[in-house]
Formats: C-alpha cells, sequence, structure tokens
C-alpha cells in the first residue's frame, strides 16, 4: 500500500480537481497517465491530505439508473389471506388409560426426598395439585418398580397368546452339552 504520492501525481490530482473531474474519474485518469493503480479511495485521502476535498464539492456521480419493478404473471399473484380459520375439533371420549395397584404416597414436591418415586398424581383439573408416588426407587430410574414398568413395558395384546420359551439353567446345559458330544 502507497501512503505517500510523487509530487507529479499530486499534481495531476490537483489539475482535475480543478477541472471539476470526480475522484473515481480523477484516479482513472492519473493510473491511465502514470501506469499506476490508485483507487477512488485513494484519490479522496490524498486530496483530503492537500486540501482540495474539503472545499464543500462532493464527489458527482451519475444518478442510478431507475429499476423497472418486475410484473408477476396472474397465476403467480397470491391474494393474502388476513387469517386462517382455525380448526375444529371433534369431543372425543376419554382413552381408558392403564394404571399399576398400587397405593401412592401422595407427597408433594417439596416433601420428596432423595430416592423417592418421582411418578406424578392429578393436576389433571384446573388448580388441582400435583402429588408424587414417593415409594422407593428402581435402581437407575427416576420411578418405583411398578411405575417403571408402566412407563416402559408396552401392555399385552389381550388376543395374542402368551408367548412360550424355555429358560435353561445352568445345570441343564451342562448335561445338555456331554449329551451332545
Amino acid at each position: 500500500m502507497q501512503t505517500d504520492w510523487p509530487a507529479e501525481h499530486s499534481a495531476a490530482l490537483r489539475e482535475f480537481f480543478a477541472k471539476g473531474m470526480s475522484h473515481a474519474e480523477s484516479a482513472k485518469a492519473i493510473n491511465a497517465k502514470f501506469g499506476t493503480a490508485y483507487s477512488r479511495s485513494a484519490a479522496i485521502g490524498k486530496a483530503k491530505r492537500m486540501g482540495l476535498a474539503g472545499t464543500g464539492r462532493q464527489d458527482v456521480s451519475p444518478p442510478p439508473q431507475a429499476i423497472q419493478p418486475r410484473l408477476r404473471d396472474r397465476r403467480e399473484r397470491r391474494i393474502p389471506q388476513p387469517r386462517r380459520p382455525m380448526p375444529t375439533f371433534e369431543s372425543v371420549e376419554a382413552v381408558k388409560l392403564r394404571c399399576v395397584e398400587i397405593d401412592p404416597r401422595h407427597l408433594s414436591l417439596i416433601e420428596l426426598e432423595r430416592g423417592d418415586c418421582r411418578y406424578p398424581y392429578g393436576g389433571d383439573e384446573e388448580g388441582e395439585a400435583v402429588t408424587f408416588c414417593g415409594h422407593p426407587q428402581r435402581h437407575g430410574s427416576s420411578y418405583c418398580m411398578a411405575h417403571f414398568h408402566l412407563t416402559r413395558c408396552p401392555a399385552p395384546h389381550r388376543s395374542a397368546p402368551p408367548a412360550r420359551f424355555h429358560l435353561w439353567s445352568r445345570h441343564e446345559r451342562v448335561e445338555r452339552r456331554q449329551f451332545h458330544v
């Protein structure tokens, strides 16, 4: 970046300024005459340092060409809708939830201690307090054993027959291996 201009470049800038040329035009003319690469900003900076730019003269540039608005085809036009209609919901019969045969302690959040089941009860109605089960938690869970299985295990299908499988004991496996050898 060149900070100081040679005397002949400064004299050319003063000459072009006196002719009323813009800073961009002056920079182009100096670049063409001396084979330099001054920018418009460089010409403005040098003119300010020389005391030429503070005379109230503004850089005259051609007015921007008016951009013609692009007309859309009629099929592209979209009429704005003020609001979308609210969906209507039909009343649905309440689903019977599975429950656990357990008598909860109904502890408030403040009464819960470390290791108590965090399964919530209540809060369905407006203003109804929420209480928690409070029985000892299952290891690695926030719920007691009954609530853990209620929340994690799917309900068995009534129509499907129970699955049949055989659990081999360690003793049976040893006998089985000896038999097949």
